[in-house]
């Protein structure tokens, strides 16, 4: 007999969740293995001629810093510290083994004149700007093929000045893609931690085609009605762990991609092996966790938990639409606090605009083995809305231990499920969920749910994977 939740249970559930705090669990931990970095060599941004007054433009400066910082590159590297003061800048690029260092007091200031920020090439994965045809502006700070690249600091501020660039866009006066925050293309060894981004222009963090990422005790801000501020956005990557975040934007809090349409089908390069812990947040938009839309390079191996949304549109979403092929798939989500949420749950099987007309309308994605389990919602306006596409059912949907209560204190039934083209399993789960979710779980249920607790070694895949394991965790 199906059992939905009783009022023992979700008081259990409430209390497992309440006193078992998440950093104590025995789980995989993303540890920052290079703590005892050192670089041999350090230059301060004012040597350089910077003047940290918030008015002068220090590009020149930066630039010319990390080209002098070159020649330490093969001799341990180099760091560049950039001391308390308003260091405005237009874009500027990284160099392999290197550190970027902001004070407590410091401020990286983006410039609001756009020619400060250089037109460039199309991520091949995407053919062209993510808003419009054509090249897109560089991140303010940005580089590609790097290695050992940390950028850090004592809680110093990074600040895109993204207002002028959000009234282009709602005015429609926009020539190309706006700019990210930090974009790092093609990389690996990337640490990003103890520092404070806000108001960026458009996604905030965005390591694409990179691996062996830690991204670490970051805030991430941005005005809840801003368009499209994503937080920390790992686009085809792997081994990429996101730990301790605070993230208050106007989009997506954390949300994993891969490519568009066929071009993300052709370059073929996934986001896998990712795991996720102890984000705290709100959305005007968007979602905490999100994938997609842009997935068509495929999706797998994702592991969150330890999650708290609060005032926000959606809690968990997953956005795809016929076209863009790909997949998403061993997802597992679990340990989830959400409060003031208008839905908790959205999977989307007819979302988002495609880059050109080129596409093919039946490159169908792949949606299976979504595991979502021990999540508590307070005063949720529904439950869930999950939309497949006809033909195509998104599949093994498993959810387990949820308990969502609704805005409306007369509804005894809670916030309801809205269903279509999806096929699932559950157990413990209230409201009671949509019938075609609500099958049992079977006993052999590793057939159809993911479980993290599968090493991801024995996972199998037509390419070696580095576990995150292998490199992040570091024994006691």
């Amino acid at each position: 007999m199906r059992r939905s939740a009783t009022f023992l249970e979700v008081l259990l559930i409430l209390a497992v969740i309440s006193e078992a705090s998440w950093a104590n669990k025995e789980h995989l931990h993303c540890k920052r293995t290079r703590k005892g970095v050192s670089r041999p060599h350090s230059v301060t941004i004012t040597e350089f001629g910077a003047v940290g007054d918030g008015v002068t433009l220090n590009t020149k400066a930066f630039q010319n810093a990390i080209f002098y910082l070159h020649s330490f590159a093969d001799k341990g590297g180099a760091q560049l510290f950039v001391p308390a003061g308003r260091w405005l800048t237009g874009s500027f690029s990284l160099i392999s083994h290197l550190t970027l260092s902001l004070d407590k007091d410091a401020v990286i200031i983006g410039s609001k004149n756009p020619s400060d920020w250089p037109i460039i090439e199309p991520l091949p994965s995407y053919g062209r700007g993510r808003e419009l045809p054509g090249g897109r502006h560089q991140s303010l700070i940005n580089g590609s093929n790097l290695t050992d690249v940390i950028i850090t600091g004592c809680n110093g501020t990074i600040d895109g000045q993204g207002s002028v660039w959000w009234e282009w866009f709602n005015n429609h006066t926009l020539d190309y893609t706006r700019p990210h925050l930090v974009e790092l293309i093609n990389s690996n060894g990337l640490i990003i931690s103890n520092l404070t981004f806000v108001n960026s222009p458009f996604w905030a963090i965005h390591p694409v085609y990179c691996s062996q990422v830690l991204i670490h005790n970051v805030t991430v801000l941005a005005p809840l009605d801003s368009p499209n501020t994503d937080g920390i956005d790992p686009d085809s990557s792997s081994n990429v762990c996101i730990e301790d975040c605070y993230i208050s934007t106007g989009d997506d809090l954390i949300v994993i991609k891969s490519g568009w349409d066929e071009y993300g089908i052709s370059f073929a390069h996934p986001s896998t092996n990712i795991s996720i812990r102890q984000i705290t947040g709100q959305t005007g938009s968007g979602a905490g966790i999100a994938f997609g839309s842009e997935m068509s390079g495929g999706i797998s191996e994702v592991q969150a938990e330890g999650i708290y949304i609060f005032n926000s549109k959606h809690g968990i979403r997953i956005k795809t639409s016929p076209g863009r092929g790909g997949y998403v798939t061993n997802i597992h989500i679990s340990d989830v606090i959400m409060k003031d949420v208008d839905i908790a749950i959205r999977i989307e099987g007819n979302y988002g605009e495609h880059p050109d007309d080129n596409y093919d309308p039946n490159a169908l994605p792949f949606i299976s083995r979504i595991t979502m389990k021990d999540i508590v919602g307070t005063n949720i306006s529904l439950a869930g809305l999950l939309e497949g596409i006809p033909g195509d059912n998104f599949s093994n949907i498993c959810m387990s231990n949820i308990i969502l209560s609704g805005r409306s204190s007369s509804s005894s039934s809670g916030p309801a499920w809205k269903c279509s083209d999806v096929e699932g399993y559950s157990y413990m789960v209230s409201p009671e969920p949509c019938e075609q979710l609500n099958q049992d779980i079977p006993e052999d249920h590793s057939r159809v749910c993911y479980l993290y607790e599968v090493s991801l070694q024995q996972q199998h895949y037509s390419e070696p994977v580095i576990s995150i394991a292998n490199w992040l965790v570091a024994p006691e």
